[in-house]
């Protein structure tokens, strides 16, 4: 069976997820779009490349599927995934990966654009942000859960989210608070409790990491050099008097202080950073000097609050640098190995390299809709045909990167009499589409990588749970 004939099949078990068989035909349209070797693939060059005689009308079809079309894209990453996951292996372990991703935008229609801080740019612009979840092994990685996050703008405002068909059960949301219900929903479908990495963007809501916790799950996230911590070898006293309740809240004296990681890690000696190398990059090894020591989080240790448990504080300071770069806290058992430590704290890349290769060449960032549903439809289906080609280059053992033309099928030429839309010859449908059209996106990240499985997994064999 040749890379065409596993596609048709890959189609078929998506489909399955779409209700309708009327919307067959816009699936394989949209992800052979995608597929393309397209400047931009959004739906207008799309249609013109997949049937170029009738690309106006292939142009409405298209739209109405990603845009219109009552279907899931949540059940459209889960059945990507089944068709990933029986070619992984999650032997040496596997990862819940938490980040979000921006895209600019002009204007103020497109749903939860507002000014805010944008990853892509560096800085604050008007984007729009999506929260997401990808499940990694050591062979690679794919987003499993994704979800526009909604500023408070528009959560609060009836009249754009009328427009924009926010669904009404969607409130305002922190993007800490989505990835939890996101987190929450994949493990009460069976997935398995991998251990967590973020960013610290994430790892400094307290709340946050306690939610895990709570949820049985590890966790290995950044946080900034400002946490406040008590240092190792030091247990914070909590004199009891016999009556009442134990005290649960550490008493503080003139020498007895918690510190910033940042302050603690400036007073280690020199002996307790050693050289580790993680993983293999494009050029060369990857390694830096860390130290990793036994902290309890002391950040709200007034009033009522509780003796925090011990857990790893991990510190990244290389070589030639006046402080420390990175600091990480992890709940990963205590007789974890330093290089054990430093590994898994450095998992978080894969993600990076997710959206890369989405934006870059799957389309991810080239929806021009305005809607809540179009925007979630079409990221479910760029992601679909990325885990179609991640699990050919698994069957492979060949990189993703660089097949943009996979298929290994012609692109159809423009017939001489067409015209792009905005022409009164080719008039398309407009009523909720924004031509500012978001800009291309590019991330640095290494360039090796693999694919991932999903979800509940026992001894031998994964199975997803639906």
């Amino acid at each position: 069976m040749n890379a065409a004939e596993r596609f048709d099949h890959y189609l078929e078990h998506l489909s399955k997820g779409l209700g309708h068989a009327d919307r067959h035909a816009g699936l394989r349209g949209y992800c052979t779009g995608l597929m393309l070797p397209l400047a931009r693939k959004s739906v207008e060059p799309m249609a013109a490349r997949v049937d170029p005689m009738h690309a106006s009308a292939r142009h409405q079809a298209l739209h109405h599927f990603v845009a219109k079309a009552e279907w899931s894209d949540t059940q459209m990453l889960r059945r990507a995934c089944q068709w990933v996951m029986p070619k992984m292996d999650f032997s040496e372990g596997g990862w819940w990966i938490i980040d979000d991703t921006g895209f600019p935008k002009k204007g103020r229609h497109s749903v939860g654009v507002t000014r805010q801080y944008c990853g892509v740019l560096g800085k604050q612009d008007n984007c729009q942000v999506a929260v997401s979840i990808s499940l990694a092994s050591n062979q690679g990685s794919l987003p499993v859960a994704w979800q526009l996050y909604l500023p408070e703008d528009w959560a609060a405002d009836p009249e754009r989210r009328a427009k924009a068909g926010v669904p009404e059960e969607v409130r305002f949301a922190t993007k800490t608070q989505i990835a939890l219900q996101q987190l929450r929903a994949l493990l009460e479908e069976g997935a398995p409790h991998h251990c967590v990495l973020a960013d610290a963007g994430y790892g400094v809501d307290n709340a946050f990491r306690q939610a895990l916790s709570d949820m049985g799950l590890l966790y290995a996230v950044g946080i900034t050099s400002a946490i406040v911590v008590w240092p190792p070898g030091l247990q914070p006293l909590a004199a009891y008097s016999g009556r009442g309740r134990p005290p649960v809240v550490p008493r503080r004296t003139a020498a007895l202080q918690p510190i910033s990681v940042k302050a603690l890690a400036m007073s280690l000696p020199a002996q307790a950073f050693r050289s580790v190398t993680w993983r293999e990059g494009t050029n060369a090894p990857l390694n830096g000097r860390f130290a990793a020591v036994r902290v309890r989080h002391a950040g709200g240790n007034v009033g009522k609050a509780r003796l925090r448990p011990e857990q790893w504080l991990l510190i990244e300071w290389p070589a030639h640098e006046a402080e420390p770069s990175k600091y990480f806290l992890s709940t990963l058992s205590e007789d974890v190995t330093l290089d054990e430590l430093v590994g898994v704290a450095h998992q978080r890349w894969r993600i990076e390299r997710n959206y890369q290769d989405l934006k870059q060449d799957f389309g991810l960032g080239h929806y021009e809709g305005r809607g809540w549903r179009g925007f979630h439809h079409h990221a479910a289906l760029s992601i679909a045909a990325y885990g179609f080609l991640m699990a050919e280059r698994l069957v492979a053992d060949k990189p993703v990167g660089g097949k943009k033309n996979f298929l290994e099928r012609q692109m159809p030429a423009l017939p001489e009499d067409y015209v792009p839309r905005g022409s009164p010859a080719r008039a398309a449908p407009r009523d909720d589409l924004d031509h500012d059209a978001a800009l291309s996106a590019e991330l640095s990240a290494d360039r090796s990588f693999g694919a991932v499985p999903l979800l509940r997994q026992g001894k031998h064999k994964a199975t997803l749970v639906t």
